[in-house]
């Protein structure tokens, strides 16, 4: 009886190695098909660079949804872009369904929120139209630049960004008929890959367009003119990330190919000076802008992060002194609270006027000023989703910058990695095998469905406000809870003169 029992025992046990060992054998064969589907699969980029175990993020962000009530996180809590943001922009770049069930998590009565004002005949899709176009530089260059876009790729440099990204965007930019900036990183050949409407952006330190002696060249500003993509060119004064301090791109991401496009040694951190250093004055800021302009043909405009009203008054000043031919075609105004480059963190958290701040007081004193025909608006800092855009039109901006946005949009997971040149989504690195995940067709669709989608979201709450299209908001559609609870238009807070 005891040795029937120890054969059956037996028999049992081998059945068993057998069954683990063909489970093993079952479960290798899984992950290895896994990961040389993950590996060469196109759509998702974590999964790309990171095979088999990728697949743990989209698992995670999925039972997410059914799990937040368990967690302090909610949807609104994080920062800087919290999960509801984030997730439009996802959910719009892969051009899936929007809409969002059981009400609104976001605060409605809290001081600061902002709320639009909804018509009680909303506009018929009879009557609506498209955008109204703006003109850049009319009757001042010979080239002026006309669009009628409204969203916009904000300044980003190739090196800050992969040339993969940089490629996607632009390809992105170029079906959804918007413009790129270029950074000021230079004019890089991937930029030139399709020909995007591009504003090239002239740093402090005059990478792509400086001589040997690290000044602006003549020469090289004749020939970026003669590119018939490059549209118009942006003085940068200061950005949001880090307002009084010059680029800063670790020598980590310092390419051989990217020294050659900054003129710079290969592998040496490239810090840019915290100003132009030909440039001390309003004065002098002016006859620079009346010299590129003169030099290219081209509009040009500057870009800065407003710390100082009084300064508008001195620049506002000057420019009605001098004459009108010395003002800014347009500004780019960005605001304090911006960040895709790498900063100091005190002044990426304390140096600079938010947006929120800054834009109705300088489109206040345009106005003042009489230069609101003049001088072209351009909002930057953080309008990512439909909502903060539509806010900044009510304030009086012409044209939207965005930059994370369309981080976003090429699969960026807010991953705080974009200065170690360890971004996991091959977005902010020079790491070829990183950027080996970021598929540049695919991604570039996904620029486009994020612009086509924040476009159209756009439009249905112009509808929704009684406007046949977007650049016919005014301050009086948008409403701001005020400290004590009351709901005041934004023509009540800042009254245009």
């Amino acid at each position: 009886m005891m040795e029937k029992m120890h054969e059956i025992a037996s028999i049992a046990s081998d059945i068993f190695l057998v069954l683990f060992g063909s489970a093993i054998l079952l479960a290798l064969i899984t992950i290895i098909v896994l990961y040389i589907y993950d590996r060469n699969q196109n759509k998702h980029t974590v999964m790309r660079n990171f095979p088999v175990i990728g697949r743990l993020r989209y698992r995670f962000e999925h039972i997410g949804e059914f799990f937040r009530q368990y967690f302090f996180a909610m949807d609104r809590e994080e920062l800087p872009f919290n999960r509801a943001q984030r997730s439009w922009a996802y959910r719009a770049a892969k051009n899936v369904e929007t809409t969002v069930a059981f009400g609104s998590t976001r605060s409605m009565l809290s001081p600061g929120d902002m709320l639009f004002s909804n018509s009680t005949f909303p506009t018929l899709p009879e009557q609506y139209q498209e955008n109204h176009t703006i003109c850049f530089g009319e009757h001042y260059v010979k080239t002026p630049y006309t669009t009628n876009s409204i969203i916009n790729i904000s300044a980003m440099s190739y090196g800050a960004l992969s040339k993969n990204a940089i490629e996607a965007l632009c390809l992105g930019a170029k079906k959804a008929g918007i413009w790129m900036n270029t950074g000021e990183g230079g004019l890089s050949p991937f930029h030139q890959k399709t020909d995007c409407d591009l504003i090239f952006q002239i740093g402090t330190a005059k990478y792509g367009v400086r001589d040997e002696n690290g000044q602006l060249s003549e020469k090289r500003l004749i020939e970026l003119s003669e590119i018939q993509q490059v549209k118009m060119f942006e003085l940068k004064l200061s950005q949001g990330a880090k307002p009084g301090k010059g680029g800063m791109l670790p020598a980590a991401k310092v390419s051989a190919e990217i020294a050659k496009i900054r003129h710079i040694p290969i592998h040496t951190d490239s810090i840019s000076p915290n100003r132009h250093t030909d440039i001390a004055n309003t004065d002098e800021l002016l006859e620079k802008i009346h010299f590129i302009r003169k030099t290219t043909n081209k509009p040009v405009g500057i870009k800065f992060v407003l710390g100082d009203k009084k300064w508008l008054d001195d620049l506002f000043e000057t420019i009605n002194q001098k004459g009108l031919d010395y003002a800014p075609d347009f500004i780019t105004l960005d605001g304090g609270d911006g960040g895709t480059g790498a900063a100091p963190q005190p002044l990426m958290d304390y140096m600079g006027l938010p947006l929120d701040v800054s834009l109705p007081i300088l489109i206040d004193q345009l106005i003042t000023y009489r230069l609101r025909d003049r001088i072209k608006v351009i909002a930057s800092g953080k309008l990512i989703n439909p909502s903060k855009v539509v806010w900044a039109l009510c304030v009086g901006a012409d044209a939207i910058n965005t930059a994370r946005g369309f981080m976003f949009s090429l699969g960026c997971i807010q991953a705080m990695q974009c200065h170690k040149n360890t971004c996991p989504t091959g977005i902010t690195t020079s790491d070829e095998k990183l950027q080996r995940g970021l598929v540049v067709e695919d991604k570039a669709e996904r620029v486009y469905s994020y612009a086509k989608n924040m476009n159209k979201e756009i439009n249905m709450m112009a509808h929704s406000c009684g406007l046949t299209q977007p650049r016919e908001f005014r301050r009086a559609h948008c409403v701001i809870i005020d400290s004590n609870g009351k709901a005041k238009n934004l023509d009540e807070l800042y009254s245009m003169k």
